[in-house]
């Protein structure tokens, strides 16, 4: 799912795009994409673009007369920018906003399309879509403590939920993780003060770091392959290649349609995380250290 840092490379490459451009026309090739009928999507049509913002991990696009439309991507949509009236063929391809100077394609790969677009007038109704959770770069340690308090929860249920933290999602929370030397399991409330300073401290670095490099991509070209794996992540989707901290093999935890990546010897003192399949699977010959899973790999 793109996450904050991607988000951010969207606008900042639509921003020169269409800001101040007329909304020519909306082609929607799946009517299960639009979630609302009022206002109709024709309201926008003929109408300049104002402004962009981020709402959470969404993209409000703000047309004039106090319209807005709303992309939630999900977890497979992404946007391109093609020339104008570009053709919706194919079953990716769920609409197209035609403007002067090219068409943004709204496209969702695999089968179950959770991509969606609202159309809103007026700004309290565009906050209602919010899930309220905390922006990083304006709120110091105290509000962040305070917002992730809230629950007992693991780090990163806590991190990862829309209604605590606002942008991050499985990719950057690894990553945050990594970079704060902590356990995705640890409970909020066990944190020491320290270890908060450490965490707000990587959250804020990490979320950085990446808008900035995604950001400066984005300049250049449009950016048309937002993926949630990148090479230079130090840990999420590097399972069994060697931590760039410490060199010890990156590890995982996998539940449902998810995976949390971490470093047994930098975050979790060693100990290796149950995972829900294999531990059950193997139950007391579960490896719990790393010397017992080479003890294990050695059999």
């Amino acid at each position: 799912m793109p996450e904050l840092p991607d988000i951010a490379a969207y606008i900042s490459a639509l921003e020169p795009r269409i800001v101040g451009q007329p909304l020519e026309q909306v082609r929607l090739a799946s009517p299960f994409l639009l979630r609302t009928v009022q206002p109709p999507v024709a309201a926008v049509e003929g109408k300049m673009v104002r402004e962009l913002r981020r709402i959470g991990k969404r993209i409000a696009i703000g047309i004039e007369g106090d319209l807005w439309l709303v992309l939630h991507l999900m977890i497979a949509g992404r946007l391109h920018w093609k020339p104008p009236r570009a053709k919706l063929s194919g079953r990716k391809n769920l609409a197209a906003f035609d403007f002067p100077t090219g068409s943004l394609v709204l496209t969702e790969a695999g089968t179950r399309h959770r991509a969606s677009l609202s159309v809103i007038a007026g700004e309290e109704a565009l906050q209602a879509v919010d899930p309220g959770g905390i922006d990083v770069f304006t709120g110091d340690l105290n509000s962040f403590r305070d917002a992730l308090m809230v629950e007992n929860r693991t780090l990163k249920r806590a991190l990862t939920d829309p209604r605590i933290v606002s942008g991050i999602g499985n990719a950057y929370s690894d990553e945050i993780l990594h970079a704060a030397q902590l356990s995705p399991v640890t409970l909020t409330h066990k944190l020491q003060p320290e270890e908060w300073q450490r965490l707000f401290d990587a959250t804020r670095d990490t979320l950085r770091f990446w808008i900035d490099r995604l950001r400066a991509e984005a300049q250049a070209d449009f950016p048309e392959k937002v993926t949630a794996f990148r090479k230079e992540m130090a840990v999420h989707g590097r399972y069994g290649e060697p931590c760039p901290r410490c060199g010890e093999k990156i590890q995982r935890i996998r539940y449902a349609d998810n995976e949390t990546n971490y470093c047994a010897r930098c975050q979790t003192g060693g100990k290796l995380l149950a995972d829900r399949s294999l531990s059950r699977l193997m139950r007391s010959d579960w490896p719990r250290t790393l010397e017992a899973l080479e003890a294990l790999k050695r059999r």
